[in-house]
């Protein structure tokens, strides 16, 4: 697992986990990130499944009740598939975009 900051967003890298694993190591460090926007990098993984990005949806609530954004890149699924709780997108640029907007959205209030 890698992690990179600029600004107030952490990019976590999936390396050589299993998204459970991957899960855990980010809920050890947690607090560390806790203030920051945060993208999920799993494009190494060449098959995620809906289950597999679901289980990321207890992470993704916590932080985005904490008014953060929560998004993971993944370009081995299919988007329709994933419910409107958390938002997946398939290139890192896109990431960023959707952060982006949401701090502009809760700038105004939204």
């Amino acid at each position: 697992m890698i992690f990179s900051s600029k600004d107030n967003t952490t990019v976590i890298t999936q390396e050589k986990e299993t998204i459970p694993e991957l899960i855990q190591e980010i809920n050890k460090v947690y607090k560390a990130y806790r203030n920051d926007n945060l993208i999920v990098d799993l494009v190494t993984l060449n098959k995620v499944g809906t289950s597999e990005i679901l289980e990321f949806l207890e992470i993704s609530n916590k932080h985005r009740k904490a008014r953060h954004s929560f998004v993971i890149v993944s370009n081995a699924i299919d988007l329709d598939e994933i419910p409107d709780e958390i938002i997946v997108v398939p290139t890192l640029q896109e990431a960023f975009d959707i952060i982006e907007m949401e701090e502009i959205e809760r700038d105004l209030g939204l």
